[in-house]
This record gives C-alpha cells, sequence and structure tokens, in this order.
C-alpha cells in the first residue's frame, strides 16, 4: 500500500515537473517571439523616429497590414464606375496603393510603416530619392524578402541580384547592351482592317505588342526569332500572374508562405523555363557562329572566360540573366508602348505633330537608325507617357549594413521604398498640370521639364539604372513612330481605364484603339 503511495508521488511530481517545463518552454518561446516580432522591430523603429520620421502605429504580430489591408477595401467600395473622360487626370496610385497615398498626406514625403516583423522606410523627397538612387555602397540592395520571391522568375540575374554578384554581372552585360537598330512589324493590324471592311478595325494592342517585343528582344539579344522562344515567353507571362497574385510586395500574405498547389506550380514553371533556356543554348552551341555577335554570345563568352565559376554557377549566371533579359526587355517595353498608344489615341494633335516630323525628318516618312536621334517629338511624348505611366512602380532597396542616405541613418534590415508614379505627379515638382499629358514640358529635355530632375526615374537612377535604357527607347521609338507612319488612331468605345499591379503597371483590361491607315505618301 505503501509502495503504491510512494509511486503515485512520484508520478505526481514528475507531472508537475513537466508541466513547470512546459510552461517555461511556452513562455521562453513567447518572449522569443515577442522579442523577434516587436521590440526588435520597435528598437529600429525609436531610431527613425529620434531623427524625426514618423507613421503609422503597427500592431504587435502584423504591423501595419491589417490597416492597409482596411484602406484597401474601402477605396475598392468607394470607387465610382471608370468612365472614359476621367482616365488621362486620374491619379491610379490613389486607388492601387492608398494606404501610401492616405500616410503621405499624414506623415509627409518620409515616413515608415512595417509589415509583420519587417520595417519599411517611404521616401518620396527628391533629393534623398537622388541619394538613395546615386549610392555607391554594396550595403544597400534590393529588398532580400522581394527577390527570393521573384527568384523563380529571374533566378540570380542582373535585376535581383546584389553585392560583388550584382557589380560582377553589370560589368558583363552592361557594355554589350545598347542596341542601335530593332524592326518590328505591324503588318497584322493592315490585316486586320481588311478583315473588318477595309476602313476601320479595333484592334486590342496589349498581346500585339508583347509578340513584337518579344520578336525584337529575342533576334536582337538571343538570334533566334519569337515563334523559337514563344513558349519561354508564355511561361514567364504565367508566372508573372501567379507571383504577383501572392502579395510578394510585403511578404506576409498567407504568413510569408505560398500555397503548396502555387508554389509546386511556381516551381514546375520555373524548372521548364530554365531547361527551355538551356535547351535553346545548347541548339545554339551546335550551329556555326554568325560574325556578328549577339548579346547571348557575349553572355556565354563572358561566363566561359571568368575562371571563378565552376560549370554549375557557369551554367546559372548565363540562364538566371537570359531570364532577366527576356523579362525586363519585353515585358517593361509592351507595357510602356500600350500606355503611350493610349495616351496619343486620346491627344490625336500629338499624332498629326509626330506624323509631320516624320514627314520632314525621315526618308519616306519612315524611321531609320540615322533618323532616329532626330525624332525630339516622338521621344517627348514617350518621356511624357512614361512619366505618367511608368512601368515599374517602385524602387527597392534595402539596408544590408546600417547605412547613411542623405542625412538620414538607415538602420539594418530596413527596406526604403520610393513611389514613382507620386514622384511623376508631385505638383511641387512638375507644376498644377501634373496629372495632364502634357510632352511639351520635355522640349528641352529632362533637366528643364521640372524643379527636380532626380524626380524623373521611369529607368531608375544611378549605378541601378536600367541596363536596357538605350535599347528601350531605341524600340520605344521605332514601335511608335511605325504605327503612326502607318495609322492614324483614336480610343474605342469598349477601352476601360483600369491600371493594374502585376510586378509592373499594366492595363488592367487592355487597351483597344481604332485604327485606320494614314495617307500613302506616308505609308509608302
Amino acid at each position: 500500500m505503501e509502495g503504491g503511495v510512494w509511486y503515485s508521488n512520484i508520478n505526481v511530481v514528475v507531472l508537475r515537473v513537466l508541466l513547470s517545463l512546459a510552461v517555461i518552454g511556452v513562455v521562453g518561446f513567447l518572449v522569443h517571439v515577442y522579442n523577434t516580432l516587436w521590440l526588435k522591430s520597435e528598437r529600429v523603429r525609436r531610431k527613425l523616429r529620434m531623427q524625426g520620421i514618423k507613421g503609422p502605429t503597427p500592431s504587435f504580430l502584423y504591423g501595419n497590414l491589417p490597416e492597409m489591408q482596411k484602406i484597401q477595401l474601402q477605396t475598392l467600395k468607394a470607387s465610382p464606375p471608370n468612365h472614359h473622360s476621367e482616365f488621362v487626370a486620374h491619379d491610379y496610385t490613389s486607388t492601387l496603393f492608398p494606404y501610401f497615398e492616405q500616410w503621405r498626406k499624414e506623415y509627409g514625403l518620409l515616413y515608415t510603416y512595417s509589415t509583420g516583423s519587417r520595417q519599411h522606410l517611404y521616401i518620396n523627397q527628391a533629393e534623398l530619392v537622388k541619394e538613395m538612387n546615386q549610392s555607391l555602397t554594396l550595403d544597400l540592395g534590393k529588398p532580400s524578402y522581394v527577390t527570393k520571391r521573384l527568384a523563380p522568375m529571374l533566378g540570380n540575374g542582373i535585376l535581383r541580384s546584389n553585392g560583388l554578384l550584382w557589380a560582377q554581372q553589370r560589368k558583363i552585360v552592361a557594355p554589350e547592351f545598347f542596341m542601335d537598330k530593332v524592326k518590328p512589324m505591324v503588318r497584322k493590324w493592315e490585316e486586320c482592317i481588311e478583315a473588318q471592311g477595309g476602313t476601320t478595325a479595333e484592334v486590342k494592342v496589349d498581346e500585339d505588342l508583347r509578340g513584337v517585343s518579344a520578336d525584337v528582344i529575342s533576334r536582337v539579344c538571343f538570334g533566334s526569332s519569337y515563334a523559337k522562344g514563344k513558349l519561354v515567353f508564355s511561361k514567364l507571362r504565367s508566372l508573372q500572374k501567379i507571383i504577383s497574385h501572392q502579395g510578394f510586395l510585403f511578404g506576409v500574405t498567407n504568413l510569408g508562405i505560398f500555397g503548396s498547389k502555387k508554389q509546386n506550380e511556381i516551381g514546375c514553371l520555373e524548372r521548364e523555363i530554365d531547361m527551355l533556356i538551356w535547351k535553346a543554348i545548347e541548339e545554339r552551341d551546335q550551329q556555326e557562329c554568325s560574325e556578328k555577335k549577339d548579346l547571348l554570345q557575349l553572355i556565354l563568352e563572358a561566363a566561359s572566360g571568368d575562371h571563378s565559376l565552376d560549370k554549375d554557377s557557369c551554367r546559372r549566371f548565363i540562364v538566371d540573366n537570359c531570364k532577366s533579359i527576356y523579362f525586363a526587355g519585353h515585358e517593361s517595353t509592351a507595357v510602356a508602348t500600350s500606355w503611350c498608344l493610349m495616351l496619343l489615341a486620346s491627344h490625336p494633335d500629338w499624332q498629326a505633330r509626330i506624323r509631320s516630323e516624320l514627314a520632314q525628318v525621315c526618308p519616306n516618312g519612315l524611321p531609320d537608325a540615322n533618323s532616329l536621334p532626330h525624332l525630339k517629338t516622338v521621344t517627348m511624348v514617350i518621356q511624357e507617357a512614361l512619366r505618367l505611366y511608368p512601368p515599374a512602380a517602385f524602387v527597392s532597396r534595402e539596408a544590408l549594413e546600417e547605412t547613411q542616405v542623405g542625412n538620414i541613418t538607415v538602420p539594418k534590415g530596413v527596406c526604403l521604398w520610393t513611389l514613382i508614379p507620386t514622384l511623376h505627379r508631385d505638383p511641387d515638382v512638375w507644376g498644377p498640370d501634373a496629372n495632364e499629358f502634357r510632352p511639351e514640358r520635355f522640349a528641352d529635355g529632362v533637366a528643364q521639364a521640372c524643379k527636380s530632375p532626380q524626380a524623373y526615374i521611369p529607368f531608375g537612377l544611378g549605378p541601378r539604372l536600367c541596363l536596357g535604357k538605350n535599347f528601350a527607347m531605341v524600340e520605344l521609338k521605332l514601335i511608335i513612330s511605325l504605327i503612326i507612319s502607318k495609322f492614324a488612331f483614336s480610343m474605342s468605345p469598349n477601352y476601360r481605364h483600369s491600371p493594374a499591379y502585376r510586378m509592373i503597371v499594366e492595363p488592367g483590361n487592355g487597351v483597344q484603339i481604332l485604327i485606320e491607315k494614314t495617307s500613302p505618301s506616308l505609308t509608302s
């Protein structure tokens, strides 16, 4: 009997010890979570507050995410149906990113906010944006959580790499990216006019422009036709849509974890894209190299000549940069062209000015490599379109170490964000007509177009200036000039203005225009 009592007491003691250990473990875990999710972020916020930087009060686990979602829902409920007459003056940032606009009005052009345990610094002061973009330190790189989400799309290529890897890749890629001539074709639209009665036709320009731009980037940079790379572009587009739906911008959707089904889909697409690109490279190795080297050949030679790269690293370098160039080289340019045509369709007087310039500057009214630099009106229109509708919505950086940006000390781990459309539409910088389409503001170049030229950053600024800037401008000039030399166009009544953020800002429902052939004297 006594033995049973003794064993019973032992069991009670053991149970109490286990319970005590469990309680200690739970308390320790909660303390760890509290320190990680709150105290660490609070220390960062304190450093920013001591510099006079304020922002919305975060909640314990989710930071300002609940408030961001609430503001977004309120905006969606309050938004009236889009009307055709309103779209040019419509500042879409207040619809796509209403929380940034609300906080900007409340806290100014410099404030801090958080998503979960991650702290952000919103910067829209022109001078600070200049300092951030022109910073040469490798301690200021792309936000790690964003680049992690974009890895399936872009690999570790030039668009998402940091530090020495980024510096190395830029050195290899940059000198060879400036192409002087592209020749996209628009014959399909002429066939549409014939098919729809021979006078006027409605076309949805988005996919056609993607096809033209993809063909250009394939032929000029990779030496192959669009037909050969069509599957790569298609799968990249599918991957872009999936990733953009996962809230990659803030990194906390679904506690920062993709659903397993979507994650598997992303993984499959990534493997298929890598395989297709490498297959194209292997087929290329079996062919005779042309006398004129394209970008891919130069990347291959540069990678093979870098003895610090082993075989796997060399392959990864080549494939990742091909993915970066595939995406940036055709998607952004196609979207920029769509926005440009949308604005020109609503301003036929600028079509007439471009057509008149083409007749004066270009042989037979058609542009070529020699006449492109002299197309001042076309350049002004493109610059204004990129001001109002820059494909890239943000410039983003992360302080990989504590670093200085202007007069601000940025703690390690803080992500910096600049909302480009807001910077491009700031009345204090651009004047009271900042929301209007006025290409003439660029008549004397960017330096005279606004009070602070560093506030115009459709291609970024400084060391991370877009490698394809010159290439993109040449392509845009050619496409716009060729279209206007062949067609006059206006907005279709079916067009609905709905900018959407899908890694870049694109027309959510496409761009529909009505086209008709111009005078034969300009198209012969």
